[in-house]
């Protein structure tokens, strides 16, 4: 281990750390970048359900704004 560094953490973010382990003999260096490809991941998921709603978003107004709908909402 040439490249170590000693950070200071809250308690409560290490009791955290703790509990999220995967198993007991994990270390927080490999919980921590567990836990910043879990970001990465959902970071893409989220960018791909944004390109999908703007993408649906014309469609949709047009589904749902026209005289068709309104003239049955009055029946």
């Amino acid at each position: 281990m040439a490249d170590v560094t000693t950070i200071q953490l809250d308690k409560s973010l290490v009791k955290a750390l703790k509990d999220a382990k995967e198993y007991p003999r994990q270390t927080y260096n490999e919980l921590i970048l567990h836990l910043i490809e879990l970001k990465k991941s959902v970071k893409m998921r989220n960018q791909y359900d944004e390109f999908l709603h703007k993408t649906q978003q014309p469609k949709m107004k047009e589904l749902w704004d026209n005289k068709e709908d309104e003239a049955w909402e009055d029946v």
